[in-house]
């Protein structure tokens, strides 16, 4: 069970080709200390594309 105050951060990804923002997901900072690029289904461009982190 994760307790309150763990080095978990709230991050949005934004599809590499047309830049929309999509998700909204957790990441531990001290485990992935770089930006999180994941394959999701983009609904604007209707096909599966990078999605990168963004601030």
């Amino acid at each position: 069970m994760a307790k309150k105050g763990e080095a978990r951060e709230r991050i949005t990804l934004k599809c590499t080709i047309c830049g929309e923002q999509n998700y909204r997901t957790e990441k531990n900072k001290r485990n992935t200390q770089d930006r999180l690029e994941l394959n999701k289904f983009c609904s604007k461009c209707q096909k599966t594309t990078a999605h990168k982190e963004t601030k």
